[in-house]
């Protein structure tokens, strides 16, 4: 079976590689870059995590068309490979636009992929990668013996989500797609259905995201929530019935049924786990990109965990919902933050805290104990129950759905950088939005890192890793 391999990056990332590989003078230039990886049912994820721009003075040759570099600082980036468990990726640029590698580039990479199987033994493939002048990036994985694969995508993540495909013919929109691709363009349809597409919490807000992710012609769902439907769920969950209240069915199963139905295309992968599983956060770290539909503290902390060792980008909701047991609404707000590998995060924002996140750690692995400590004030407790209204929850769901197309397509008078929080006051019927914040200094140096052992670098998600890159 063909191995489906993709490379991501940041939006830092990309800048820095653009500004060494492009300085001006209209000549190639050269980087080295280490790249974590996520493995799974037969494709790869290589995610950019430590750039080695190769200094222009230390290249013998630098023209428009060729450049030749010394491999100086080639032993020491094969060492931190070999010691993080990390791919090495050479990228290069073609100032003249040449969207192809060329004969030069064939022999190079040869001659590059002899030397790094030369040290240390080492049985991994190498990465090499072009960049344009205006910053696409393209690649191919060296697998040895002359032969190649290209990459089958590469992903930017920044205020805008640039995805680069293959290049091939496109299949012909299916009839429901037409209408997108008059307000979105034809390329940003396309991009939506070879999207894997994660949504944690398959609720209040999960469901409407699903609805609109499936009518998007999404390609692919992966669901995860371990609960089943209770009939006090019935008035929020889409194509919920009472009968599946009485049964007990699992939500994930209840969303899957229904998507399966609309019968546009969209596959969904079922996944009835929380998200502190290790199989859940494997599926969600191969996805494209993930919704975050939960109330819990724990959850959220570990999906922003994921966004970073990852690369992904990160849509959480989140409805606040404040009224007094006479049903008076005191506060009624929706809020949809966007979060990018690097950047700040729910805890720098002060979404949530660490204390939030333990306390909801506690409550989860230790009932008795939680109850006691709150008891004792050891601990603050955690809202275990939220009132939820379906209209308010679809208002935050197509605000967040919305938040992913401007990524892949920005419509917008602003820059999307202004929006990297946006909130919807009910109470006064306005729109809020705020730019993004200082990096993350806890989650912030770990964009790329991967798979590891422990799983996120946390004991309690230790685990067996396949590797067979």
């Amino acid at each position: 079976m063909t191995m489906d391999r993709s490379l991501s990056l940041t939006m830092e990332q990309h800048t820095t590689l653009k500004e060494h590989l492009f300085p001006g003078d209209g000549k190639e230039a050269v980087a080295l870059v280490l790249c974590g990886q996520w493995h799974g049912d037969g494709r790869v994820r290589f995610l950019a995590r430590t750039l080695l721009p190769v200094p222009h003075k230390d290249c013998s040759v630098r023209t428009p068309v060729r450049v030749t570099w010394s491999t100086d600082l080639l032993a020491s980036a094969l060492e931190e490979a070999s010691r993080e468990g990390l791919i090495l990726l050479k990228v290069h640029s073609h100032p003249t636009g040449l969207a192809a590698f060329s004969p030069t580039d064939d022999r190079a990479d040869q001659d590059l992929f002899a030397a790094v199987q030369d040290w240390g033994g080492r049985k991994d493939p190498f990465l090499s990668a072009v960049m344009l002048p205006d910053g696409t990036i393209f690649g191919r994985a060296c697998l040895g013996h002359g032969e190649t694969q290209s990459l089958a995508r590469v992903t930017v993540v920044g205020d805008q989500i640039e995805i680069w495909p293959c290049r091939g013919p496109e299949a012909p929109f299916p009839e429901f797609a037409k209408p997108h691709a008059k307000a979105f363009g034809a390329r940003t349809t396309q991009l939506l259905g070879k999207l894997r597409v994660g949504v944690v919490g398959c609720s209040g807000t999960g469901s409407p995201v699903v609805e609109q992710l499936a009518r998007l012609g999404v390609g692919s769902l992966v669901l995860v929530d371990p609960d089943r439907v209770e009939e006090r769920n019935l008035n929020r969950i889409l194509h919920s019935t009472i009968r599946d209240a009485r049964e007990k069915t699992l939500k994930v199963e209840v969303l899957g049924r229904a998507v399966g139905e609309i019968g546009l295309g969209t596959e969904v992968v079922p996944i009835p786990l929380g998200l502190h599983e290790p199989e859940a956060i494997r599926a969600i770290a191969g996805c494209d990109v993930v919704f975050g539909c939960m109330d819990g503290y724990e959850g959220r902390y570990i999906l922003n965990r994921i966004s970073n060792y990852y690369s992904l980008p990160y849509f959480d909701l989140g409805v606040k919902i404040e009224a007094t047991p006479e049903g008076e609404i005191r506060l009624v707000v929706g809020s949809v933050h966007y979060l990018q590998p690097g950047r700040s995060s729910l805890l720098s924002r002060q979404v949530i805290t660490l204390d939030q996140v333990n306390a909801d750690h506690i409550r989860r692995n230790d009932p008795v104990q939680y109850e006691a400590w709150k008891r004792a004030k050891y601990i603050q407790g955690v809202d275990e129950e939220r009132p939820g209204v379906i209209s308010l929850n679809m208002q935050t769901a197509s605000l967040a759905v919305t938040e992913l197309l401007a990524r892949l397509h920005p419509f917008r008078d602003e820059p999307n950088g202004n929006w990297a929080t946006v909130t919807l006051c009910n109470s006064q019927m306005c729109l809020v939005p705020e730019p993004e914040g200082q990096p993350c200094g806890i989650l912030g140096p770990w964009v790329g890192r991967g798979d590891t052992l422990p799983l996120l670098g946390k004991a309690q998600f230790a685990g067996e890793l396949k590797c067979s890159a």
